[in-house]
């Protein structure tokens, strides 16, 4: 598997799962983000993420949906330049991070966002779900040579193979895949976590999870199952009115979260079937052993009808017991004593 670097986490098996805080969408002001931010590093997430865009570059005047918390059917338009972040905001927050040491990226829509970000200094990008089959921008991104993480929802295989024969064809290594559905929320029977080891194989890339579910339970279930990447909406009020609210983790749910996930990451292991370092002494107290049924006198060939087995461990395992049938006694053993090779001839 290619890792991915991202400052100075590597992102793949056998590291730690890399957890996002996407909060965009979740504020408009420096200092609600700033708040967002703050909580997020309290939580232990790995990286803050918002979303960069101009409404009018973003959807047509045509386009309408229906979401929760929005207000029934309505233009998309109308409901994306409410969530348009000011430029200057976002290089704050961008330079506020730097301050505070947590990774802060964003998800551009078009390609005057990722000029807009190259121009702040962003070195990692998320392309989101709408924007997979965009493949200009795919090739635009892929171009920079950064770190990418693109998420695949509403998709099939093929398409996400094309977007990985793009960042190949640009050399560009430096790419992670996010399974996830699209749709806010979702009940946790549409996840389909096998797709994450699935794509593990076929791409050799780490693979994550984009979590739009209600809770925290399906992103820790989706980390146990590989994901080397785990990223949830993150809000401090999932009552508030707005799309991704609801969707969204408060400062409890991200913070339990993490903590579960990283209790999950001691939990795995290594892989190898070992006696763990807290059991080596009960190999010798619990684990039985070959002792004598009753009393053995000195010079005795040892029958198989002298031998019984119980704990403790300390003498011949009972997988050799057939190994000492037929040897000789070198002093008496007495009564339900553990019988070891130097006992015998």
């Amino acid at each position: 598997m290619n890792l991915l670097k991202i400052g100075k986490s590597k992102i793949g098996d056998n590291n730690p799962v890399f957890i996002i805080a996407e909060i965009g969408g979740n504020f408009s002001t420096f200092e609600q983000g700033k708040k967002l931010i703050d909580s997020a590093i309290s939580c232990g997430a790995n990286a803050v993420k918002i979303q960069t865009f101009k409404a009018e570059n973003y959807v047509s005047k045509f386009a309408t949906f229906t979401m929760p918390n929005v207000g029934g059917k309505r233009k998309q338009l109308e409901i994306i330049k409410k969530l348009e972040l000011d430029y200057k905001i976002q290089k704050k927050m961008f330079e506020y991070c730097k301050k505070k040491k947590i990774i802060f990226f964003s998800t551009p829509s078009h390609k005057t966002d990722v000029d807009f970000l190259e121009g702040i200094g962003n070195n990692i990008y998320k392309i989101g779900s709408d924007d997979l089959t965009n493949l200009p921008l795919m090739k635009y991104v892929a171009k920079l040579q950064k770190p990418t993480i693109i998420s695949t929802g509403m998709s099939n295989f093929e398409e996400v193979y094309d977007v990985v024969k793009i960042f190949r064809k640009e050399k560009n290594e430096q790419l992670a895949i996010l399974h996830c559905v699209s749709m806010y929320p979702h009940e946790p029977k549409f996840a389909n976590l096998n797709v994450i080891q699935m794509m593990k194989k076929k791409f050799e890339l780490p693979i994550g999870w984009s979590d739009h579910t209600l809770g925290i339970e399906t992103s820790v279930t989706a980390a146990t199952m590989g994901a080397n990447i785990v990223e949830k909406h993150f809000t401090w009020n999932k009552k508030a009115k707005g799309p991704d609210h609801a969707i969204s983790a408060d400062p409890r749910d991200l913070e339990k979260m993490v903590q579960n996930i990283r209790l999950m990451e001691k939990m795995r292991g290594n892989g190898l079937k070992l006696p763990a370092s807290c059991e080596l002494g009960n190999r010798k107290n619990v684990r039985k052993s070959v002792v004598a049924l009753k009393d053995i006198k000195k010079g005795t060939k040892i029958t198989r009808n002298l031998l019984e087995i119980k704990r403790p461990g300390f003498g011949i395992s009972p997988n050799k017991i057939e190994e000492i049938v037929g040897k000789k006694t070198k002093k008496i053993i007495k009564m339900d004593m553990p019988i070891k090779f130097t006992d015998l001839e």
